[in-house]
């Protein structure tokens, strides 16, 4: 078989492999996590003759992150004290009131709405948005992209580090166990509403952490996004870009999955996780790049 005809046979396997998965999707919907998306788009780009490349830059980045969330699934069984209530406190003292059940009460009213629906397709692209922005990032600003790598991984355990010194529940969680007043989880009625299924996949294996509220890296990740487009597209981009972790925060608070000081210490940690690797990337560089001349 010739070159051509490897190139041919490649890109009708990818388009093939493309419109199964989107056929899965539809049929039984689940989360988009990393795993799901790497062979997704590896397909996406076999179909366009570009799967090697994809995946010597996509396959790095995908697997630190489920490396990260193996990582985060093991905090609580080394670290067995779970933090419920200073969290709720300075939730409290900041507004005078808990802002998911004043939030919930102005909102929530016993089934689910348009708006509920908008709010957790913002938390489930979670994953998406990163993978979205590597690629994007690959084709239009490329000389970025490792530093863009650098700034995720970074992010991603700082929060382990914080998650395994520093265990604490979700407000569901909490008011399961009576720690604040009665609160609903929405994002699970959205959850069934939406038919989702917990389709088979290694990070479905991996048992992400129910204790992983501080810092909110839903929060943080919408936020580095923002950051990243802000500096690499502008600030008409940027602004542009904001919306997204302005719904994602509001919608985990308003949900059930996170205080506001834990979208507040996420936003923390994606500024320090940005600035420490732009800071960082180009000594590391410098340095290699010093070792190699004098070897």
């Amino acid at each position: 078989m010739n070159k051509v005809m490897q190139r041919k046979v490649f890109r009708y396997i990818g388009i093939a492999g493309s419109l199964i998965c989107l056929a899965i999707f539809i049929n039984t919907p689940s989360f988009p996590t990393p795993d799901k998306l790497l062979i997704f788009f590896s397909f996406v780009f076999m179909s366009l003759g570009q799967a090697t490349e994809f995946i010597r830059r996509l396959l790095p980045f995908v697997v630190l992150l489920i490396v990260y969330e193996s990582f985060r699934g093991l905090a609580p069984l080394i670290n067995h004290r779970v933090e419920f209530s200073w969290m709720p406190d300075i939730d409290i003292k900041m507004f005078g009131v808990l802002p998911t059940a004043w939030l919930q009460k102005l909102w929530w009213h016993g089934s689910v709405t348009m708006y509920d629906f908008m709010f957790y397709l913002a938390y489930m692209a979670h994953f998406v948005v990163p993978v979205a922005l590597a690629i994007l990032i690959w084709k239009k600003r490329e000389w970025f992209y490792w530093r863009f790598v650098s700034s995720f991984i970074v992010l991603s355990f700082m929060g382990f580090l914080t998650y395994f010194a520093l265990p604490a529940a979700p407000p569901w969680m909490a008011a399961e166990r009576g720690y604040i007043e009665p609160i609903t989880r929405v994002s699970s009625h959205v959850w069934f509403a939406l038919g989702i299924n917990d389709f088979p996949s290694l990070y479905n294996k991996i048992a992400p952490n129910p204790v992983a509220a501080v810092p909110s890296l839903h929060a943080a990740y919408a936020v580095l996004f923002a950051i990243i487009i802000t500096k690499l597209f502008g600030k008409k981009w940027g602004l542009l870009a904001a919306v997204y972790p302005v719904i994602l925060s509001l919608g985990v608070v308003y949900q059930g999955e996170h205080y506001v000081i834990d979208v507040i210490l996420g936003i923390i940690y994606a500024f320090v996780a940005f600035y420490l690797t732009l800071w960082v990337y180009p000594r590391i560089k410098k340095c290699f790049k010093s070792t190699k001349s004098t070897s």
